[in-house]
C-alpha cells in the first residue's frame, strides 16, 4: 500500500473532516429497502422549525443540495454536492468507514423485534452479568422504562435498534461505575460469536434520581476494527499524521490514528478542533460532531437540532477565517435521522459536501461534486501526499 509520500508542496499542507452526525440531505435510491423513502433530515427539519439559519454553511452551498426553507442557493458556492453511501448499513460504522474508504461486507447482526430469550442468555454470559430488557428503543425511554429496575437490582439495561447493527448498555453511575461498564461492553463485544456480534456495543452512562435521569460523559463505542485498509491506514503508510476527535476514533477501534481526543458534545469537539487550528502543522483531523444524532435527532428535538446547527455554522465561520492556503476543510454527515420519519432511527440518506479548498491558482475552488462517501478519504490523501490510492475506492474533488 506503501506510496511516494508526496513532493515538498505538501509537506506543510493540512486538512480538516468534520462529520456533522446524521445530518442527511435526501433520500438514496435503496432507502424504501430501508423503510426510509423520502426522507430528508435538514429539508424536513427546516420545515418543521419554519427555517433554518445557516448563513455560513448556506454560503458554501448547503441549500444547493436539497430544499432547506430559510438556506437559499448560495451563488457563490465553494465545493458541494451529494454523497451515496458505498456499501450497506446506516449507522455511524457504515457512514464513517465509508467516508474513508472502507465498505462494511453485509449486513451485521441486527434485533428489530428485540433481543430473543436464548440470545439475551448468551450475550450475559459474554458480557459476565445479568442484563435487563433487550428491547428496540431508544435511550430515554429505555431509562424512563427500566431506570428504577436497574438501580433495585444492579443489572445494567441492554437495547437495541430496529435498524442499525448495535447494543446499547445503560447502567448508572452509582450503580455500576464508568470504567466497570466499559469493561462489560468490551467483553460483550469480544466474547459474542460472530452471528450475535452487532457493529457496535454502547456504553451508555447515566446519573441522577429516579425520574430526572440524565446521561453523563463516558459513552464508548466498541467496535471491530476495519478487515480491510482505509485512506487513514495510507496516510499513516505515507507518514502523514492523523489526528482524531470524538466518537471517530471508536467507530474504526483506534485503528489508523496517531493522537486521539475524547469529545462527547459537540462544544467539546470544537474546542478541540479549534486548538489543532493552532497547533497542527501538517495531516488530517477527523471529528466528529455527535449531537445532532446522539441528543437531538434520536429525540425528535427539532428546536435542539437548528440550536445545534447554529453553533456549528458559528464555529465554522470561525474555522473559515483560520485557514490558509495549504489547508482543505471538509463539512459532510455519516446517515440521516429524519424528524418527520414515522421511526426515531437513522435514515438512508445521501451526506452533504461542503469542502474548502484553494486551486493551483491560489483561488478558493467553486464547483459541484456529486459521488459517494470514499471521495472524503481519496480527496484527503491527494491533498496530503500528492499521490491517490488507487486500490482503495473513491475520487478526489480537488486537483
Amino acid at each position: 500500500m506503501t506510496a511516494p509520500s508526496g513532493s515538498p508542496a505538501q509537506a506543510h499542507r493540512r486538512a480538516f473532516v468534520v462529520v456533522l452526525d446524521a445530518c442527511g440531505v435526501g433520500a438514496l435510491p435503496d432507502a424504501a429497502d430501508y423503510g426510509d423513502d423520502g426522507t430528508d433530515t435538514l429539508g424536513h427539519l427546516a420545515r418543521i422549525e419554519g427555517g433554518l439559519e445557516l448563513p455560513v454553511l448556506g454560503g458554501l452551498g448547503l441549500g444547493r443540495l436539497t430544499d432547506i426553507a430559510g438556506v437559499p442557493p448560495s451563488t457563490t458556492p465553494a465545493i458541494h454536492g451529494r454523497l451515496a453511501a458505498i456499501g450497506p448499513g446506516k449507522d455511524s460504522i457504515a457512514g464513517h468507514r465509508g467516508l474513508m474508504g472502507v465498505a462494511l461486507p453485509a449486513a451485521s447482526p441486527q434485533w428489530p423485534d428485540g433481543v430473543p430469550a436464548d440470545e439475551l442468555a448468551a450475550m450475559e454470559r459474554a458480557a459476565g452479568h445479568r442484563l435487563l430488557a433487550g428491547a428496540v428503543t431508544d435511550g430515554l425511554r429505555a431509562l424512563d422504562r427500566w431506570g428504577t429496575e436497574h438501580l433495585r437490582t444492579g443489572r445494567p439495561i441492554l437495547y437495541t435498534s430496529a435498524v442499525d447493527s448495535v447494543l446499547q448498555i445503560a447502567a448508572h453511575v452509582d450503580r455500576v461505575p464508568v470504567d466497570e461498564l466499559h469493561a462489560l461492553c468490551r467483553r460483550l463485544h469480544a466474547g459474542l460469536p460472530a452471528e450475535l456480534r452487532p457493529a457496535r456495543v454502547v456504553a451508555r452512562p447515566f446519573r441522577g434520581p429516579e425520574g430526572a435521569f440524565v446521561r453523563t460523559p463516558g459513552r464508548i463505542d466498541v467496535a471491530t476494527p476495519p478487515t480491510t485498509p482505509s485512506h487513514l491506514d495510507v496516510l499513516r503508510d505515507r507518514g502523514t499524521p492523523v489526528h482524531g476527535v470524538g466518537k471517530v476514533v471508536d467507530v474504526f477501534a483506534g485503528r489508523g490514528f496517531d493522537t486521539t481526543r475524547t469529545a462527547t458534545t459537540n462544544a467539546g469537539a470544537i474546542d478541540a478542533l479549534d486548538e489543532l487550528l493552532g497547533t497542527m502543522t501538517r495531516g488530517l483531523a477527523f471529528v466528529n460532531l455527535v449531537e445532532t444524532d446522539d441528543r437531538f435527532g434520536h429525540r425528535k428535538d427539532t428546536a435542539g437540532f437548528h440550536a445545534a446547527l447554529r453553533d456549528i455554522d458559528a464555529a465554522t465561520g470561525r474555522w473559515l477565517e483560520r485557514l490558509g492556503p495549504e489547508d482543505l476543510l471538509v463539512l459532510t454527515a455519516d446517515h440521516g435521522v429524519d424528524p418527520a420519519a414515522p421511526h426515531a432511527f437513522h435514515t438512508r440518506e445521501h451526506a452533504p459536501l461542503l469542502a474548502v479548498a484553494a486551486g493551483p491558482d491560489g483561488t478558493a475552488v467553486r464547483a459541484r461534486h456529486d459521488g459517494v462517501l470514499a471521495d472524503v478519504g481519496a480527496t484527503v490523501v491527494r491533498w496530503l501526499t500528492g499521490a491517490d490510492a488507487p486500490e482503495l475506492p473513491g475520487r478526489s474533488f480537488v486537483a
